[in-house]
C-alpha cells in the first residue's frame, strides 16, 4: 500500500531490541500483537507501544521485534484492513443478482470491514497522509461504478449524477455514517447504510428498505 511521504517519523526501537522471531508461533505471536492493537487503538487512538504491549501479554522488545515502532504497527493493521476489503467485495461478488440487491450487498459487506476499521480511518489520515485511504478503498470504488452501470443500464438506478461521482459520493457517505457511529451520533449494523446508500443512487425508499431486509432477515 502507497505511503504518503509526510508519514510521522517512525519510534526507535529500544536499545538491544530482539532480533526478529523465528520460533514457530511468531506468526501467532504477531496476529495476537495485531488484533491487541486494533482493540486497544479502537478504544484509545493514542494508545502507546507500552500499552499495547501490555495488553498483548508480551514485553516491549517482543513488540519491536514484530513492529519497530507505532507507524510500523499502524502499516500493518492497515495491510490487514485491505486484505479484509479484498475479502469483503469477493463475499459481495454476484454478478447474477439484481443491481439493487447487488449495491446492497457490497455496502453490507464493506460495512463491516469499515466497522470492524473504522478507527483506522482517522489514524491513517494523521500518519499516512491523504492518498493512502484513497489507494486502500479504489477496489471498492471499482465495484460500486460497475454495479451502478449494469443498474443504470437496467433503469433500476437514477441518472442524476455521472456513475463515477455517484460511485466517490456512495463512498464518502458511507465514510460520514461510520464516522457518526465512531463519534456515537448513530448506531447501525449495516442494514441503515446499505438503504441509504440505495436511496442515494436513486431507488424508492420503500423499495430500498425492502431490497436491504431481503438480505438481512435471510
Amino acid at each position: 500500500m502507497t505511503r504518503d511521504a509526510a508519514a510521522e517519523p517512525e519510534e526507535s526501537p529500544p536499545p538491544g531490541a530482539a532480533a526478529p522471531p523465528r520460533r514457530s508461533h511468531a506468526r501467532a505471536n504477531r496476529a495476537r500483537i495485531l488484533a491487541v492493537a486494533r482493540r486497544e487503538l479502537s478504544a484509545n487512538p493514542e494508545a502507546t507501544i507500552d500499552e499495547i504491549a501490555r495488553a498483548a501479554g508480551v514485553v516491549r522488545r517482543t513488540l519491536y521485534a514484530h513492529f519497530p515502532g507505532r507507524t510500523a504497527l499502524l502499516e500493518a493493521i492497515a495491510d490487514e484492513a485491505a486484505g479484509a476489503l479484498r475479502g469483503a467485495l469477493e463475499a459481495a461478488a454476484g454478478p447474477a443478482d439484481p443491481p439493487e440487491q447487488a449495491l446492497a450487498r457490497h455496502t453490507l459487506e464493506l460495512w463491516r470491514v469499515g466497522d470492524r476499521y473504522r478507527t483506522l480511518i482517522a489514524l491513517g489520515h494523521k500518519s499516512f497522509g491523504d492518498g493512502w485511504f484513497e489507494d486502500l478503498t479504489e477496489p471498492a470504488l471499482r465495484n460500486a461504478v460497475e454495479i451502478l452501470r449494469r443498474g443504470r443500464a437496467a433503469g433500476v438506478f437514477g441518472d442524476h449524477l455521472p456513475v463515477e461521482v455517484l460511485a466517490s459520493g456512495i463512498g464518502g457517505l458511507l465514510l460520514a455514517l461510520l464516522q457518526s457511529v465512531n463519534a456515537g451520533r448513530w448506531q447501525d449494523t449495516g442494514p441503515g447504510a446499505a438503504t441509504a446508500v440505495l436511496i442515494a443512487a436513486g431507488v424508492d425508499p420503500a423499495r430500498a428498505r425492502e431490497t436491504v431486509t431481503s438480505l438481512t432477515s435471510a
